[in-house]
C-alpha cells in the first residue's frame, strides 16, 4: 500500500500536514549504517525505517529535528 493512502490518527495537538511522501528524496547514512531514512519535504523532515518503507513515517518539525539531532549528538540516546 502507498505511503500516501495510509490513513493516520492524528493526536490532539497535532499540527503537521499530510504530506505525500510517495516523491521524497529519501537519504540514508553517510556512513550507510542502520535502518533509517529521512527525506526533506515541504518544510518538515520525514524518518522512515528503510527495511519496512511501507510504515508510516515519523514526521519533525525544523525545531523537533534540531532538539532531536542536538540530542542524538551529546549521547542521550547512547545505550550504557
Amino acid at each position: 500500500m502507498a505511503e500516501s493512502t495510509i490513513q493516520q490518527q492524528r493526536a490532539v495537538g497535532w499540527d503537521k500536514p499530510e504530506l505525500d511522501l510517495s516523491r521524497a528524496d529519501w537519504q540514508s547514512s553517510s556512513r550507510g549504517l542502520g535502518d533509517v531514512q529521512i527525506a526533506f519535504v515541504e518544510g518538515f523532515i520525514a524518518m522512515r525505517n528503510s527495511r519496512r518503507p511501507e510504515s508510516p513515517s515519523l514526521i519533525f518539525t525544523p525545531a523537533e529535528w534540531g532538539a532531536f539531532v542536538s540530542g542524538a549528538r551529546e549521547g542521550e540516546f547512547d545505550l550504557t
